[in-house]
């Protein structure tokens, strides 16, 4: 057999085909190797394959979280209590916005834990749930929310939650009960004592003098009690919804001139100076005769804490849109830790001084209300001493005055008030 070489290609005697690769420029290993890889990457996916199948198959596949019928939802969106659906995972799947506003709602489940509980009880009894509970506002508040709660189920596995805010009415009521008590415990004061003089009285009677003495005393008394009654009726009526009877732009100025007048008597008598000055022209809206009370009361406060032969000043300021009418005095003060209290009905910072000046503590209560009503505050400033400054805040209107004028005081003195520092 002849063999011949020709580019390393060789034809086989008797066969026709495609020549055969010989090994020139190349190993005779280099098969084996490429065979192998591929083993090897198709071995390395099929594992990788059977991995992933094995724990798709062990994964759980997702639950359908339970839906809230078209009918229910729209009937909770119209209530006013608040409403939450939890699922029977305690998940919570609806929520209103009052539910929110409470805080009843965080993370897509139920704040406090006894309202978990009883969403739990409904599920182990299948029984309403009504409750009142007293939950904090939030984290970090020691400040308690009194709420009315009903737990029902609704489905199999969805627990309705229904709140409503009791913590305004429960306040409300806790005001009117001590308004009460306090009032009783104030009218006992002046009724006994007329009670008393008027035995005493009757004992006197071959006693001109002292039936006279006694008779001035009842008189005192029962001017105490008229103008006790008739604060309490006052502060009532500030006390509903809608006090303002009529309102008006009122002429600043023409309030402290009215209230000025008014508080003249007393301030006369303990030879004490009212002072006027300020910015003039200043106008708001609001009742006129409402206005009045609050600066006359705070007139008369600042009277009956002051010494004789001492000044009251009032004056008018603006800052901003906020017309400012301050009363100072130079009395004896109020110390720190008591000045918040003083707006409190019935609170007197001596209750002793408060006898000798016929002060029914109702005053500056009255004050506050009318401050609050007007769409404005009232504010204190007081160190032992160095007298006090009240100031009425009120916000300030434009347009022309629609009160009736009224003159200026007389011996009304335009001038600074003192300094508060």
């Amino acid at each position: 057999m002849n063999s011949s070489h020709d580019g390393g290609v060789r034809a086989l005697p008797g066969r026709r085909g495609p020549p055969t690769v010989g090994t020139v420029g190349q190993s005779p290993e280099i098969a084996p190797l490429v065979a192998g890889a591929l083993g090897l990457l198709v071995g390395l996916v099929s594992a990788l394959a059977f991995r992933w199948s094995e724990h798709s198959s062990r994964r759980v596949p997702p639950q359908p979280v339970p839906d809230v019928d078209e009918g229910v939802a729209r009937v909770l969106s119209v209530l006013r209590s608040a409403a939450v659906v939890v699922d029977g995972d305690g998940r919570v799947v609806r929520a209103t916005a009052a539910s929110h506003a409470l805080g009843l709602v965080r993370d897509g489940a139920l704040t406090h834990p006894a309202l978990r509980d009883l969403v739990a009880q409904v599920r182990r009894d299948g029984v309403i749930q009504d409750a009142e509970l007293d939950l904090p506002r939030g984290p970090m508040s020691s400040a308690a929310l009194r709420v009315s709660v009903r737990v029902a189920a609704v489905t199999s596995q969805l627990v309705l939650v229904l709140a409503d805010d009791l913590t305004q009415a429960r306040r409300l009521e806790a005001i009117r009960r001590d308004f009460v008590v306090n009032v009783s415990h104030e009218l006992k004061t002046p009724v006994g004592a007329l009670a008393l003089l008027a035995e005493t009285v009757e004992g006197a009677a071959d006693d001109p003098e002292a039936v006279r003495r006694f008779a001035a005393r009842m008189q005192t008394e029962a001017s105490r009690l008229s103008r006790l009654v008739q604060e309490i009726i006052e502060l009532s009526r500030l006390q509903v919804a809608g006090a303002l009877d009529e309102i008006t732009l009122v002429d600043v100025d023409q309030v402290v001139a009215e209230a000025a007048d008014s508080a003249r008597t007393a301030a006369d008598a303990k030879h004490i100076r009212l002072r006027v000055g300020g910015t003039g022209g200043l106008t708001v809206s609001g009742d006129r005769n409402l206005l009045v009370t609050a600066v006359r009361n705070l007139l008369d406060n600042a009277v009956a804490y002051s010494p004789e032969h001492t000044a009251v000043s009032v004056g008018v300021t603006q800052s901003g849109d906020v017309v400012e009418i301050s009363v100072v005095d130079e009395g004896i003060g109020i110390e720190p830790s008591v000045q918040e209290r003083v707006f409190e009905r019935f609170y007197r910072v001596d209750p002793a001084r408060s006898r000798d000046t016929g002060g029914t503590g109702l005053g500056l209560s009255i004050v506050k209300h009318v401050a609050n009503d007007h769409g404005g505050d009232v504010t204190v400033w007081s160190q032992p001493g160095r007298g006090s400054t009240f100031t009425l805040r009120l916000p300030r209107a434009e347009g022309p005055p629609s009160a009736v004028p009224h003159p200026r005081p007389r011996d009304a003195v335009d001038e600074p008030l003192r300094s508060q520092a």
